[in-house]
């Protein structure tokens, strides 16, 4: 589930020349099936999640984290990714840096004191983050719309890219309108050397009760390091979005692409329109033409029924499976796109011997890769 709010104004009428704008709101390409119960079956949904979650939905460790200094960013190589939790990612390309759907504050929530809280800090502040090139945008949920990091990183940052509507939400918080790239579906813009295009995603959008849909949804397609189709590097990051033919359009016009960066966790048969299943991650990553695969949108925030790790033990079983590479590094680990490594299986390290037998069938097993990276936990906030 999108960690929704309930407050926050509407923003200024949607685009209405945008194809995907109806009736003064957006639409996803697949029109998604009636279903029953309606406003009861929302209200029980509501119940299970504030009083009968299931167990280990939240880590009983300490999520490993690996501190970033702002001197180990500007000495990195050029097409180095950091994770950075759930779905922000810091990307070095063309000696710039590049962040995706920047969270930093401790709940995923208009509130600070209720919703979903973080399982770790961040493993560098938005203080001792170098000059931000570009902010990218998927959507404008409160566990991808961090207000206040968009304030904070506002001075430090000279673009924001956002689907259409999203930047008038920047705007009205005081970024400058300079600044503010706001695209629909296919179009793209090139900044410092690194274009973007922003891509269909079947997802929704809202902050408030009354401002559903009123702001579009978007993956976004990077190409960075050189020229595309030479020695350039090329990105897909999947926002927020549930399974839908899209990918393989993405995949035939714009790809194939040396890592995606794809939507893994937060899953549940209640929505699968707006939320992939592990076995549909997996699909939409081949549909891409993918090479690598990193899962995002997991080990940071509470939002579904799974329990934490679940999404990991699913989506890494399963690329085994089908021959697909596949790279979990723990958070604030570098990730080289022109040497990329696999990472390790570090979260069946955080809740101890009882994890490692539930995830290999009853018997402990020493988790594979190198851990070294991940050796120094950093807990979040209490």
């Amino acid at each position: 589930m999108s960690s929704c709010a309930l407050l926050e104004p509407s923003p200024a009428e949607p685009h209405i020349a945008s194809p995907q704008a109806e009736g003064g709101k957006y639409r996803n390409i697949t029109p998604q099936e009636q279903s029953t119960g309606g406003l009861v079956k929302s209200l029980r949904l509501a119940w299970k999640f504030a009083f009968d979650k299931p167990k280990h939905t939240v880590p009983e460790g300490d999520i490993p984290v690996q501190p970033i200094t702002r001197a180990q960013l500007l000495a990195a190589q050029d097409g180095t990714v950091f994770r950075m939790g759930h779905s922000t990612i810091l990307l070095k390309l063309n000696g710039q840096f590049w962040l995706t759907d920047p969270v930093f504050s401790d709940r995923a929530s208009p509130f600070q004191w209720l919703g979903p809280k973080r399982f770790h800090a961040p493993p560098i502040s938005i203080e001792d983050l170098p000059p931000i090139k570009g902010i990218i945008l998927s959507h404008d949920h409160y566990d991808h719309l961090d207000e206040d990091a968009i304030k904070r990183l506002a001075a430090k940052t000279e673009h924001f890219l956002t689907p259409l509507g999203v930047g008038d939400r920047m705007i009205a918080w005081g970024v400058d309108p300079a600044k503010v790239q706001q695209l629909d579906w296919w179009q793209s813009t090139k900044v410092g050397g690194v274009e973007f295009v922003a891509t269909p995603a079947q997802h929704f959008s809202g902050r408030g009760l009354r401002d559903g849909n009123q702001t579009l949804w978007a993956s976004w397609v990077i190409y960075g390091g050189g020229e595309k189709g030479k020695d350039g590097l090329r990105i897909f990051f999947s926002g927020d979005t549930g399974y839908f033919d899209g990918f393989k359009a993405i995949g035939d016009k714009l790809g194939p692409f040396d890592l995606t960066l794809m939507e893994t966790g937060a899953y549940d048969k209640q929505w699968p329109y707006v939320h992939m299943q592990p076995e549909e991650t997996l699909q939409a990553h081949l549909d891409l033409r993918g090479n690598w695969m990193l899962p995002i949108h997991n080990g940071t925030f509470d939002l579904a029924m799974h329990t934490w790790h679940e999404p990991f033990d699913r989506i890494t079983a399963l690329a085994k499976a089908k021959g697909v590479a596949i790279t979990t590094p723990c958070m604030g680990e570098p990730l080289t796109l022109r040497q990329p490594h696999g990472g390790s299986a570090w979260w069946l390290t955080v809740d101890g011997q009882k994890a490692l037998a539930a995830a290999n069938g009853g018997a402990a097993q020493k988790p594979g890769g190198d851990l070294s990276a991940c050796a120094t936990p950093v807990a979040a906030k209490s």
